[in-house]
């Protein structure tokens, strides 16, 4: 007699998650909220907030007239890069495939305020100088290794 060995996908465990989808999942999640509460308290022109980002309370003066500058098309991608990456963040701890889409939109809203930033003309010094000079750079290589790490998850199959 002959045995028949029966194998089916539908009993095969499912694939636990990666560890370090959590750990990039929740470390994103930290950074992108407090760019979301960067977001806020600079939309609500929380002095006591901005006061502590200048150098001085004349510097923080000059940073809310720079803010009150800001065209609406240029609030609407500060929203987009900030609120997309939150997005992005929750979405890669649910293991959600459009968490590349929401990475994606951000990734847009952060190219086109940099391109604002670095071409606009009433900018306070000591934001253009030091640390605060390549802060902008650091968000976007941030941004775009989140891209990149949630379309590997997805391409693996660890994103539904």
């Amino acid at each position: 007699m002959t045995e028949t060995i029966v194998t089916s996908n539908d009993t095969a465990a499912a694939p636990t998650t990666p560890w370090h989808l959590w750990v990039v999942g929740i470390l994103s999640l930290l950074w992108n909220g407090f760019g979301g509460y960067d977001y806020v308290m600079s939309q609500t022109r929380n002095m006591e907030y901005l006061g502590g980002m200048a150098p001085s309370p004349e510097a923080a003066r000059e940073l809310v007239a720079m803010l009150e500058a800001f065209p609406a098309w240029m609030e609407f991608f500060w929203a987009l890069g900030v609120w997309g990456a939150i997005a992005g963040s929750v979405l890669l701890l649910m293991r959600n495939r459009f968490a590349v889409h929401a990475f994606a939109v951000s990734l847009l809203g952060m190219v086109v305020g940099m391109v604002y930033q670095m071409t606009m003309t009433n900018a306070p010094e000591w934001t253009t100088e030091g640390a605060l000079a390549i802060f902008p750079w650091v968000i976007m290589l941030i941004g775009v290794l989140l891209l990149a790490y949630a379309i590997s998850m997805r391409r693996k199959g660890w994103l539904r």
